[in-house]
């Protein structure tokens, strides 16, 4: 386990299966469903080529958009700006900068992700380790606090404190959380045990919070522990700016190591929903070899924004695009962020039940913002002739930068510096500054931590920014549940059973990783495609060969814990 407080257990051991995102809420087996022979399904004959509205371009709603398409149905892709989503890579201005790039959205992927690989290996994509503080790919991580710094090549060189923290933060997962048989449980896919353990911690948890979690902890009864492990946490950073979140989002994310062994994809991670977009499937029904979803478009590209979905005659779903065309649906999937449906389309009440719309309407939102510069070469590994390090290094700090990320494909070649990457809170105080003010702020909190370093004289062209909560199609960066939070998001994930709906507010199918057990992560965006679907395959009439149940085939046996309303 990569963990930026050093000395955390070793959950990974050679003799165990490997650890994925199998649950806790769910656990069903993705990989194993789209791994099949038998593929996801069929519809009947009578049904191929019937429209399906797939509202979002991102990876959720072209995973959704290309399996349905091989299924035989025509999926009709609206999307507002580009495809991708928060897979977005984007490039720089100035001379030397071609080829380099920016993950303004997602940047790193966990092992844990199976389903996710299971797309980034169907397109042939290639990753690498990820330069997240301690990993074994980054060369050297400085941690800053309170005007202090600490240079660590591995975890071991870090003060006593860090690794009492570390130990406090095991310890209160093991007693709090049962981690280490969760964790077993997850890696052997104990369906029964997983569901024993987290039904137990559903009904406890779900009104605590992420730093309440850790005050009852006997470990953390130490302040100054909570605000270190605050400001340097685990995985990839300090986690403070989560502690209002439910601890049960965090549970997620720890018992999955979804935070633990980060990969990038080389090129930029836009290419995986571009690829799909492209891809001509070898198995396909009803459409000729050679078709894709870009050939089944006019232009080879996504119609525009939809402004507006109702519900006609026949329980069909109507939608309006910006350009004014409207067309009439039996099925919609919609992925695009769920605060969407309240603000920038015009929806009639009745698409989905009031229950859904107040669970939309409570869906908590994280914002987040990053700053990247072009720099004309990794000058980070030159070596300081007084001590003999790295001149620079991976920075976790409390200074308003937060985490600083050093990313280069070698010695002689131009790189990329992401100089802060912030959330909640911290991102708001970015918030009104443009990309070069805040290049200017972040190369003095830098200059405060490396003196002898002149960042400026590397840079070559003009930064690159994003601050997810002001994106006129997002408005935050994805979901963190709250306290209390529980039966919203699980109305929300199950709404793809719709035969417990009324006739009358069925077909259309929510998805994304808002939608997901485990916002944040693209793998969330893929499970919750692939429930939608399932959910429309049933709702024409169609199902899944007997040896590859679906998700909604075994619902009933792994239905996520249901809370009492009363």
């Amino acid at each position: 386990m990569t963990s930026t407080v050093p000395n955390a257990v070793e959950h990974t051991d050679a003799q165990q299966p490997p650890i994925t995102m199998f649950g806790p809420d769910f656990p069903y087996a993705y990989d194993d469903f789209l791994a099949h022979p038998a593929g996801l399904g069929q519809i009947p004959a009578t049904e191929h080529g019937t429209e399906v509205a797939v509202i979002g371009g991102g990876l959720s709603g072209i995973v959704a958009a290309y399996e349905l398409m091989k299924m035989g149905l025509r999926p009709v892709v609206y999307e507002a700006d580009r495809i991708g989503g928060r897979l977005r890579t984007v490039g720089f201005d100035g001379p030397g900068t071609e080829g380099l790039t920016a993950e303004m959205g997602a940047m790193r992927f966990p092992p844990s992700s199976t389903a996710l690989q299971h797309y980034i290996d169907l397109v042939g994509l290639e990753t690498r380790p990820f330069p997240n503080p301690l990993a074994e790919s980054t060369p050297s991580t400085v941690v800053d606090l309170k005007g202090e710094s600490h240079y660590a090549e591995t975890a071991a060189d870090l003060p006593q404190v860090y690794r009492d923290v570390a130990d406090a933060w095991n310890r209160c997962l093991e007693e709090g959380a049962d981690f280490s048989d969760m964790n077993r449980a997850l890696r052997e896919r104990d369906v029964p045990r997983i569901r024993a353990i987290w039904a137990r911690l559903v009904e406890q948890l779900d009104n605590q919070t992420f730093y309440g979690f850790l005050c009852a902890s006997e470990a953390f009864r130490s302040f100054r522990h909570r605000e270190i492990f605050g400001q340097v946490g685990f995985g990839t950073g300090g986690w403070d700016t989560d502690f209002p979140n439910s601890i049960l989002e965090i549970l997620r994310v720890v018992y999955t190591e979804a935070d633990d062994h980060h990969r990038g994809i080389v090129g930029g991670s836009q290419q995986l929903p571009l690829r799909l977009w492209e891809r001509e499937p070898g198995k396909i029904t009803h459409w000729a070899q050679g078709t894709s979803l870009a050939s089944l478009h006019d232009g080879g590209a996504p119609l525009p924004a939809v402004t507006r979905m109702h519900r006609t005659a026949g329980n069909r779903i109507t939608v309006t695009d910006a350009r004014g065309d409207i067309r009439t649906f039996r099925a919609a999937v919609f992925t695009a962020q769920s605060w969407m449906l309240l603000s920038k389309i015009d929806c009639d009440d009745s698409l989905f039940p009031i229950d859904h719309w107040t669970a939309i309407e409570r869906t908590h939102y994280m914002e987040s913002s990053k700053l990247f510069v072009p720099v004309d070469r990794p000058f980070w590994r030159d070596r300081d002739e007084e001590t003999g390090r790295d001149v620079m290094s991976m920075t976790l700090t409390d200074r308003m930068t937060r985490g600083t990320y050093l990313l280069d494909d070698g010695p002689d070649r131009p790189a990329v510096i992401c100089l802060s990457y912030t959330w909640c809170d911290d991102s708001l105080k970015w918030l009104p500054l443009s990309a070069k003010e805040r290049m200017e702020v972040m190369l003095k909190s830098l200059g405060e931590i490396y003196p002898k370093v002149d960042i400026r004289k590397h840079v070559i062209g003009n930064p690159v920014t994003v601050s997810w909560e002001n994106e006129p199609y997002f408005m935050g960066a994805f979901k963190a549940n709250l306290p209390g939070h529980y039966r919203y998001q699980r109305r929300l994930f199950t709404h793809f059973m719709q035969d417990r709906l009324p006739a009358d507010q069925r077909g259309v199918f929510l998805a994304g990783d808002d939608i997901s057990w485990t916002a944040g992560w693209a793998e969330g965006a893929v499970q919750t495609a692939l429930n939608a679907v399932w959910g429309v395959m049933h709702h024409l009439g169609g199902a899944t060969d007997a040896t590859n149940p679906g998700p909604g085939d075994l619902y009933d046996e792994i239905a996520p814990v249901e809370l009492p309303e009363d």
